[in-house]
């Protein structure tokens, strides 16, 4: 029997090995470009990174270092220099497209990082594998600017999956969808019409603003903004503004709010701060030609009429008074069902001058 030479001996001992294996190799050299491995083959295996990860940022030297022990697989055994050439992301990617396959089956939920923002949608990557995202299927309103979620990890489903077209496509939109009907339907559960609650401003239009209430949007209406006279919403609320607004009315889905709360009600003690004959001050909120509004305090208003302005003629309003102005008048009426009060600084000035008169007058001696 012949003896085996040194050479043929290392030979046995080194095993042999295919395009397309999988084998386990240990890290022995990590550099910009390319991972080197020990995979027990007469020669070493090199991993480039672009055969590493798709993604191009990704910095070997922090996500590997020398003794990691990673799967890998055959793509060359000689890459005409003597070299095994690797791939680690395709062997990812046979296992990624069999876990995307099983999401999409089981409807799972999947995270994963926006790795790219496309004109029509995103880029993620699960398990090396690209799902693109339609900008329709990012969320449930239209995204003008999808440049936001780059970088950022989202939740997704898989709506469609086809490897022989390797056509990925998920879906965000779905999902939020879904959580808003559950978190509406427990508000709903939730509140009910006299409850005050915590909400954020959400839109702000010229007849009121839109307020997210955690499930639901309530309509806040330019009436119900204040007890006193609101010129615009958006002089008064911007979006993101939190809010305790009371639940006025519950018609189905919609919700309408308001901020004039019971307790602040300027009318509660209105029959005595202006009845008849009290002397008040207010200011000209806004004039007709046939009188002047007075704002007495923030939602009671005063109307002095065009024949009580003066004891002179006056015209108009405008031709005397400005809005803005304080005046002082003398409650003539008071209309507590109604919400009215009429003034007069015309039958103010008419008293003094009687009592100017009763002053002047000569005293009788012999009454």
């Amino acid at each position: 029997m012949s003896e085996l030479t040194f050479e043929q001996m290392l030979e046995d001992t080194i095993k042999t090995i295919h395009s397309g294996d999988v084998v386990e190799g240990t890290v022995i050299d990590v550099k910009a470009d390319e991972i080197v491995l020990n995979i027990g083959y007469k020669s070493d295996g090199i991993l480039t990174k672009n055969e590493y990860t798709n993604d191009s940022s990704v910095d070997l030297t922090a996500v590997v270092k020398p003794g990691d022990v990673m799967e890998v697989k055959i793509l060359k055994v000689n890459d005409g220099e003597g070299q095994v050439v690797l791939t680690y992301k395709r062997l990812a990617a046979d296992r990624g497209n069999k876990r995307i396959e099983e999401a999409y089956n089981n409807r799972e939920v999947l995270k994963a990082t926006v790795v790219q923002v496309l004109e029509g949608g995103l880029s993620v990557i699960v398990e090396e594998v690209r799902v693109f995202i339609p900008a329709s299927l990012v969320a449930d309103t239209y995204e003008k600017d999808l440049n936001k979620y780059m970088g950022r990890e989202i939740e997704f489903v898989i709506s469609e999956y086809n490897p022989k077209r390797r056509r990925y496509i998920g879906d965000r939109r779905q999902l939020i969808v879904a959580r808003k009907a559950e978190m509406q339907r427990e508000l709903f559960e939730r509140i009910h019409e006299g409850d005050i609650v915590e909400g954020v401003v959400k839109n702000v239009t010229d007849f009121g603003a839109f307020v997210d209430l955690g499930g639901a949007d309530g309509l806040l209406h330019i009436s119900e903004m204040s007890w006193g006279h609101v010129e615009h919403p958006r002089k008064v609320f911007k979006v993101g503004d939190k809010l305790n607004v009371l639940i006025k009315e519950i018609n189905g889905s919609k919700v309408a709010l308001s901020l004039k709360f019971e307790d602040e009600n300027p009318w509660r003690d209105a029959a005595e701060k202006y009845a008849i004959g009290n002397i008040v001050k207010g200011r000209v909120a806004r004039m007709t030609d046939f009188g002047a509004f007075i704002e007495l305090e923030p939602g009671v208003d005063a109307l002095l009429h065009v024949s009580q302005i003066s004891r002179e003629h006056v015209e108009k309003p405008a031709d005397v008074l400005h809005i803005g102005e304080e005046i002082t008048a003398k409650i003539v009426d008071f209309n507590e069902v109604d919400k009215k009060i009429s003034l007069s600084i015309k039958a103010m000035a008419l008293s003094a001058a009687a009592q100017d008169d009763a002053e002047g007058m000569p005293v009788d001696e012999n009454a």
